[in-house]
Protein backbone atom coordinates (compact mmCIF):
# COMPACT_ATOMS: atom_id res chain seq x y z
CA UNK A 1 0.00 0.00 0.00
CA UNK A 2 2.63 2.53 0.57
CA UNK A 3 4.38 1.79 -2.08
CA UNK A 4 1.23 2.49 -4.65
CA UNK A 5 0.76 5.91 -2.65
CA UNK A 6 4.45 6.51 -3.17
CA UNK A 7 3.96 5.71 -7.03
CA UNK A 8 0.95 7.95 -7.23
CA UNK A 9 3.03 10.69 -5.36
CA UNK A 10 5.63 10.56 -7.97
CA UNK A 11 2.73 10.60 -10.56
CA UNK A 12 1.53 13.93 -9.55
CA UNK A 13 4.71 15.33 -9.08
CA UNK A 14 5.35 14.45 -12.72
CA UNK A 15 2.33 16.84 -13.57
CA UNK A 16 3.48 19.33 -11.64
CA UNK A 17 6.60 18.76 -12.93
CA UNK A 18 5.64 19.26 -16.64
CA UNK A 19 3.19 21.85 -15.83
CA UNK A 20 6.14 24.01 -14.69
CA UNK A 21 8.24 22.97 -17.88
CA UNK A 22 5.79 24.12 -20.04
CA UNK A 23 4.35 27.63 -18.64
CA UNK A 24 7.89 29.21 -17.41
CA UNK A 25 10.43 27.55 -20.05
CA UNK A 26 9.01 26.18 -22.96
CA UNK A 27 5.73 28.82 -23.57
CA UNK A 28 7.30 31.52 -22.80
CA UNK A 29 10.17 30.64 -25.51
CA UNK A 30 7.51 29.75 -28.06
CA UNK A 31 9.25 26.71 -29.34
CA UNK A 32 6.62 24.02 -31.12
CA UNK A 33 6.04 21.10 -28.95
CA UNK A 34 5.70 17.81 -30.70
CA UNK A 35 2.33 15.77 -31.46
CA UNK A 36 -1.24 17.55 -30.80
CA UNK A 37 0.48 20.09 -28.00
CA UNK A 38 2.24 21.12 -31.05
CA UNK A 39 -1.10 22.30 -32.68
CA UNK A 40 -2.65 23.96 -29.60
CA UNK A 41 0.82 25.84 -29.37
CA UNK A 42 0.73 27.14 -32.62
CA UNK A 43 -2.80 28.19 -32.55
CA UNK A 44 -1.80 29.88 -29.43
CA UNK A 45 1.25 31.70 -30.47
CA UNK A 46 -0.55 32.47 -33.53
CA UNK A 47 -3.99 34.07 -31.61
CA UNK A 48 -1.59 35.13 -28.25
CA UNK A 49 -3.93 33.08 -26.21
CA UNK A 50 -2.34 31.08 -22.97
CA UNK A 51 -6.02 29.99 -22.21
CA UNK A 52 -6.45 28.67 -26.00
CA UNK A 53 -3.64 26.36 -25.50
CA UNK A 54 -4.90 25.07 -22.61
CA UNK A 55 -8.40 24.57 -23.54
CA UNK A 56 -7.40 22.65 -26.75
CA UNK A 57 -4.53 20.19 -25.13
CA UNK A 58 -7.63 19.28 -22.92
CA UNK A 59 -9.98 18.43 -25.62
CA UNK A 60 -6.78 16.34 -27.07
CA UNK A 61 -5.24 14.59 -24.37
CA UNK A 62 -9.18 13.39 -23.83
CA UNK A 63 -9.10 12.16 -27.18
CA UNK A 64 -5.41 10.29 -26.67
CA UNK A 65 -6.53 9.05 -22.81
CA UNK A 66 -9.61 7.01 -24.58
CA UNK A 67 -6.56 5.40 -26.99
CA UNK A 68 -4.56 4.68 -24.34
CA UNK A 69 -7.70 2.74 -22.36
CA UNK A 70 -8.46 0.89 -25.54
CA UNK A 71 -5.33 0.01 -27.04
CA UNK A 72 -2.72 0.22 -23.66
CA UNK A 73 -3.94 -0.68 -20.37
CA UNK A 74 -6.32 1.05 -18.19
CA UNK A 75 -3.96 1.44 -15.16
CA UNK A 76 -1.51 3.44 -17.67
CA UNK A 77 -4.52 5.47 -19.02
CA UNK A 78 -5.88 5.81 -15.52
CA UNK A 79 -2.51 7.11 -14.33
CA UNK A 80 -1.50 9.42 -17.29
CA UNK A 81 -5.21 11.15 -16.71
CA UNK A 82 -3.95 11.86 -13.06
CA UNK A 83 -0.85 13.58 -15.06
CA UNK A 84 -2.83 15.66 -17.61
CA UNK A 85 -5.26 16.44 -15.23
CA UNK A 86 -2.12 17.66 -12.60
CA UNK A 87 -0.88 19.63 -15.95
CA UNK A 88 -4.14 21.46 -16.65
CA UNK A 89 -4.42 22.22 -12.99
CA UNK A 90 -1.24 23.97 -12.03
CA UNK A 91 -1.34 25.62 -16.13
CA UNK A 92 -4.73 27.51 -15.29
CA UNK A 93 -3.32 28.01 -11.31
CA UNK A 94 0.72 28.55 -11.26
CA UNK A 95 1.23 32.04 -10.71
CA UNK A 96 2.94 34.55 -13.61
CA UNK A 97 6.43 33.99 -12.77
CA UNK A 98 9.79 35.21 -15.03
CA UNK A 99 12.92 33.51 -14.87
CA UNK A 100 14.35 34.96 -18.14
CA UNK A 101 14.12 36.61 -21.34
CA UNK A 102 12.66 34.88 -24.09
CA UNK A 103 13.91 37.02 -27.12
CA UNK A 104 16.41 35.23 -29.57
CA UNK A 105 19.06 38.09 -28.73
CA UNK A 106 18.54 37.34 -25.09
CA UNK A 107 18.11 34.32 -22.90
CA UNK A 108 16.05 32.09 -25.52
CA UNK A 109 18.74 29.36 -25.53
CA UNK A 110 18.37 28.73 -21.60
CA UNK A 111 14.68 28.76 -21.53
CA UNK A 112 14.52 25.94 -24.52
CA UNK A 113 17.66 23.99 -22.97
CA UNK A 114 16.21 24.20 -19.25
CA UNK A 115 12.62 23.52 -20.59
CA UNK A 116 13.50 20.37 -22.48
CA UNK A 117 15.54 18.83 -19.42
CA UNK A 118 12.80 19.33 -17.04
CA UNK A 119 10.02 18.24 -19.97
CA UNK A 120 12.00 14.99 -20.29
CA UNK A 121 12.28 14.21 -16.60
CA UNK A 122 8.66 14.51 -16.44
CA UNK A 123 8.22 12.13 -19.25
CA UNK A 124 10.51 9.78 -18.04
CA UNK A 125 9.29 10.12 -13.99
CA UNK A 126 5.66 9.62 -15.19
CA UNK A 127 7.26 6.84 -17.56
CA UNK A 128 8.94 4.86 -14.44
CA UNK A 129 5.46 4.84 -11.93
CA UNK A 130 3.99 3.35 -15.07
CA UNK A 131 1.96 6.69 -16.59
CA UNK A 132 2.57 9.56 -19.02
CA UNK A 133 2.66 12.79 -19.87
CA UNK A 134 -0.43 12.26 -22.28
CA UNK A 135 0.12 13.26 -25.58
CA UNK A 136 2.83 11.98 -28.08
CA UNK A 137 3.66 9.62 -24.90
CA UNK A 138 0.67 7.48 -25.27
CA UNK A 139 1.35 6.83 -28.69
CA UNK A 140 4.96 6.33 -27.53
CA UNK A 141 3.70 3.68 -25.03
CA UNK A 142 1.92 1.65 -27.92
CA UNK A 143 4.75 1.82 -30.71
CA UNK A 144 7.42 1.02 -28.31
CA UNK A 145 6.00 -1.55 -27.36
CA UNK A 146 4.97 -2.68 -30.65
CA UNK A 147 8.43 -2.01 -32.41
CA UNK A 148 10.39 -2.07 -29.50
CA UNK A 149 11.86 1.43 -30.23
CA UNK A 150 13.06 3.69 -27.45
CA UNK A 151 10.09 6.07 -26.14
CA UNK A 152 11.88 9.35 -26.54
CA UNK A 153 12.66 8.41 -30.88
CA UNK A 154 8.70 8.33 -31.36
CA UNK A 155 8.41 12.11 -30.15
CA UNK A 156 10.84 12.81 -32.20
CA UNK A 157 8.79 11.16 -35.23
CA UNK A 158 5.42 12.79 -33.42
CA UNK A 159 7.59 16.57 -33.78
CA UNK A 160 7.77 16.64 -37.47
CA UNK A 161 4.16 16.98 -38.46
CA UNK A 162 3.06 19.45 -35.54
CA UNK A 163 6.41 21.63 -36.01
CA UNK A 164 6.29 21.88 -39.94
CA UNK A 165 2.58 23.37 -39.35
CA UNK A 166 3.48 25.76 -36.27
CA UNK A 167 5.63 27.28 -38.67
CA UNK A 168 3.18 27.64 -41.18
CA UNK A 169 1.41 29.68 -38.70
CA UNK A 170 4.10 31.50 -37.54
CA UNK A 171 4.97 32.40 -41.16
CA UNK A 172 1.32 33.36 -41.48
CA UNK A 173 1.56 35.80 -38.32
CA UNK A 174 4.66 37.33 -39.01
CA UNK A 175 5.74 37.05 -42.88
CA UNK A 176 9.48 36.91 -42.15
CA UNK A 177 11.05 33.37 -43.12
CA UNK A 178 14.12 34.66 -40.60
CA UNK A 179 11.82 33.89 -37.59
CA UNK A 180 10.21 30.82 -38.96
CA UNK A 181 13.56 29.87 -39.21
CA UNK A 182 14.92 31.18 -35.48
CA UNK A 183 11.78 29.42 -34.18
CA UNK A 184 12.56 25.65 -36.41
CA UNK A 185 16.07 25.93 -34.54
CA UNK A 186 14.87 26.59 -31.35
CA UNK A 187 12.61 23.62 -31.45
CA UNK A 188 14.92 21.28 -32.91
CA UNK A 189 17.09 22.03 -29.30
CA UNK A 190 13.83 21.89 -27.20
CA UNK A 191 12.84 18.13 -29.05
CA UNK A 192 16.47 16.87 -28.85
CA UNK A 193 17.27 17.81 -25.02
CA UNK A 194 13.62 16.42 -23.92
CA UNK A 195 14.03 13.51 -26.13
CA UNK A 196 17.42 12.39 -24.60
CA UNK A 197 16.79 13.37 -21.63
CA UNK A 198 13.87 10.55 -21.75
CA UNK A 199 16.00 8.45 -23.06
CA UNK A 200 18.97 8.03 -21.03
CA UNK A 201 16.35 8.39 -17.80
CA UNK A 202 13.62 5.65 -18.77
CA UNK A 203 15.59 2.57 -20.15
CA UNK A 204 12.40 -0.35 -20.09
CA UNK A 205 13.18 -0.41 -24.20
CA UNK A 206 17.09 -0.10 -24.33
CA UNK A 207 18.31 -4.04 -25.10
CA UNK A 208 20.94 -5.57 -23.74
CA UNK A 209 23.07 -8.87 -24.23
CA UNK A 210 24.88 -9.60 -20.74
CA UNK A 211 27.37 -12.01 -21.20
CA UNK A 212 28.59 -14.55 -17.74
CA UNK A 213 31.40 -16.74 -17.62
CA UNK A 214 30.56 -19.18 -14.47
CA UNK A 215 31.57 -22.68 -13.16
CA UNK A 216 28.20 -23.45 -11.92
CA UNK A 217 26.09 -22.24 -15.21
CA UNK A 218 23.02 -24.36 -13.36
CA UNK A 219 22.59 -22.36 -10.98
CA UNK A 220 22.91 -18.73 -12.59
CA UNK A 221 20.39 -20.25 -15.47
CA UNK A 222 18.01 -21.20 -12.34
CA UNK A 223 18.64 -17.48 -11.41
CA UNK A 224 17.79 -15.84 -14.30
CA UNK A 225 14.44 -18.17 -14.59
CA UNK A 226 13.47 -17.21 -11.07
CA UNK A 227 14.18 -13.51 -11.40
CA UNK A 228 12.38 -13.17 -14.49
CA UNK A 229 10.16 -15.90 -16.03
CA UNK A 230 9.74 -14.35 -19.09
CA UNK A 231 13.74 -14.25 -19.91
CA UNK A 232 15.93 -17.45 -20.78
CA UNK A 233 19.32 -17.86 -21.54
CA UNK A 234 21.81 -19.51 -23.46
CA UNK A 235 24.58 -21.91 -22.39
CA UNK A 236 28.36 -22.62 -24.35
CA UNK A 237 31.37 -24.67 -23.05
CA UNK A 238 34.52 -22.55 -23.15
CA UNK A 239 37.91 -23.12 -22.01
CA UNK A 240 39.94 -20.34 -19.87
CA UNK A 241 42.76 -19.35 -21.82
CA UNK A 242 45.22 -18.37 -18.97
CA UNK A 243 43.58 -21.56 -16.60
CA UNK A 244 43.08 -23.82 -19.03
CA UNK A 245 39.83 -24.67 -16.62
CA UNK A 246 36.53 -25.86 -18.42
CA UNK A 247 33.92 -23.22 -18.14
CA UNK A 248 30.42 -22.00 -19.10
CA UNK A 249 29.40 -18.87 -21.10
CA UNK A 250 25.89 -18.15 -20.34
CA UNK A 251 24.25 -15.61 -22.33
CA UNK A 252 20.61 -13.19 -21.70
CA UNK A 253 19.31 -10.83 -23.87
CA UNK A 254 17.57 -8.58 -21.12
CA UNK A 255 16.74 -4.55 -21.10
CA UNK A 256 18.79 -2.11 -19.40
CA UNK A 257 15.97 -2.02 -16.52
CA UNK A 258 15.86 -5.29 -15.91
CA UNK A 259 19.79 -5.57 -15.65
CA UNK A 260 20.22 -4.34 -12.19
CA UNK A 261 18.09 -7.51 -10.55
CA UNK A 262 19.70 -9.70 -13.34
CA UNK A 263 23.10 -8.61 -12.16
CA UNK A 264 22.02 -9.30 -8.07
CA UNK A 265 20.90 -12.49 -8.72
CA UNK A 266 23.65 -14.10 -10.48
CA UNK A 267 25.96 -12.53 -7.89
CA UNK A 268 24.32 -14.45 -5.19
CA UNK A 269 24.18 -17.81 -7.25
CA UNK A 270 27.91 -17.81 -7.94
CA UNK A 271 29.89 -14.93 -5.52
CA UNK A 272 32.77 -15.68 -8.37
CA UNK A 273 31.03 -15.17 -11.73
CA UNK A 274 32.79 -12.67 -14.58
CA UNK A 275 30.12 -10.92 -16.69
CA UNK A 276 30.04 -7.98 -19.32
CA UNK A 277 27.12 -6.73 -20.98
CA UNK A 278 26.85 -4.11 -24.10
CA UNK A 279 23.90 -2.62 -26.32
CA UNK A 280 22.26 -4.71 -29.24
CA UNK A 281 19.77 -3.44 -31.75
CA UNK A 282 17.82 -4.95 -34.54
CA UNK A 283 16.11 -8.03 -31.66
CA UNK A 284 13.32 -9.74 -32.85
CA UNK A 285 10.05 -8.39 -32.39
CA UNK A 286 8.82 -11.20 -30.89
CA UNK A 287 10.82 -10.57 -28.18
CA UNK A 288 8.98 -9.97 -24.76
CA UNK A 289 9.01 -6.68 -22.76
CA UNK A 290 6.48 -6.37 -20.02
CA UNK A 291 3.71 -3.84 -20.43
CA UNK A 292 4.10 -0.24 -19.62
CA UNK A 293 0.76 -0.41 -17.40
Amino acid sequence: MRHKFAAWIRILFAGVLYAAALKYFVLPSKVILTGTEGIATAFSYYFDSYWLFIGLYTVFQAVLLVFAFIKVSRGFALRSMAVVATVIGFLAFLPELRFAQPEPQNERIILVIFGGLLAGVAKALAFQNRGSTGDEDILAAYFAMKYLKPVGSIAVWAAVGSTFFGLALDYLKNGQIETVVNTLMYTCIYIFASAETLNNLYKKFKILMVVMITRQYERVGAAISDTFEHRTYSVQPVTGGHSGNSLWMVRSVITQEELPRLLDAVERADPDIFFYHHDIEGVSRRYYITPIG
